[in-house]
This record gives structure tokens, sequence and C-alpha cells, in this order.
């Protein structure tokens, strides 16, 4: 004679594979537990990524330049900065295919005009066919 079974089917399977009320209800607490965790450290990370703060806006657009010599180019660009904020620019050369002849980082002291044009003198190490600010940065 079998022996006698318990009074729902498969509860026996459910309660040794962990499948029972009280694993269920605590599988949904650590599922909300870990969302609410990712929702205050995403929170916490957009703070202090200072997306709640405007950042400081600056551009820098070549305007024009100079060939001056074999061995010497001029570069003159238009940079748009807040009043009183260092910055730097990377000034470069270029030759005929694009090489990179020329290059040289510039400190542009901080001053009361927020938009200012100027002017770099660049030595090359051949003839430049233009020249062109690389790139700007806040210091």
């Amino acid at each position: 004679m079998p022996a006698a079974s318990s009074s729902i089917p498969g509860s026996d399977l459910d309660a040794r594979y962990g499948r029972s009320p009280q694993a269920n209800r605590n599988n949904r607490i650590v599922v909300v537990t870990v969302a609410i965790a990712f929702v205050a450290v995403f929170t916490a990370w957009l703070v202090w990524g200072g997306l709640l703060e405007a950042p400081a806006k600056f551009e820098a657009k070549d305007t024009g330049y100079e060939i001056t010599d074999e061995s010497t180019v001029s570069v003159t660009w238009q940079f748009n900065v807040p009043v009183d904020t260092d910055a730097r620019c990377a000034v470069q050369a270029l030759n005929s295919t694009f090489a990179i002849v020329g290059w040289k980082v510039v400190d542009v002291p901080a001053s009361d005009q927020r938009n200012r044009s100027l002017t770099e003198t660049i030595r090359t190490t051949e003839l430049a066919v233009s020249g062109l600010i690389y790139r700007c940065w806040l210091t």
C-alpha cells in the first residue's frame, strides 16, 4: 500500500525547491530593494555629475590663418568664454596632406570680456597650408 501523500499535490516539491508563498514574498522584497537602491545611486550620480548645475559654456571658432613663411603660420580665432575664466587652447598647423606640422598650447588668461579675437603664431616643420584650433578647455 502506498504511503499517504499530503493534501495538496506537488506541495512537497514546491517546498523542497523554494517555491512557497514565503519564498515569493522574499523574492519580491529583494527585487524592490535592488530597484530602490539603483534609483538612489542613479540620482546621486546625476546630482554629483552636475546635471542640476549649469556648466560653464565656451566656444572657440576658427576665423582665419595667414602663412607668413615656410616655417610660420598665424592662426586667428574667436573665443567666447565666461568672464574671469582661464582657459587653454591647442592650435595646430597642417600641411597639404593634413599632417600636423606645427602645434602649440596657448594659455588664454581670464578677461573682463566674454568674446575675444585671439591670434597666435606657430612655428612649423615644413610649409603649412592651413592653421586652426584643435581644442580648448577651461583651466
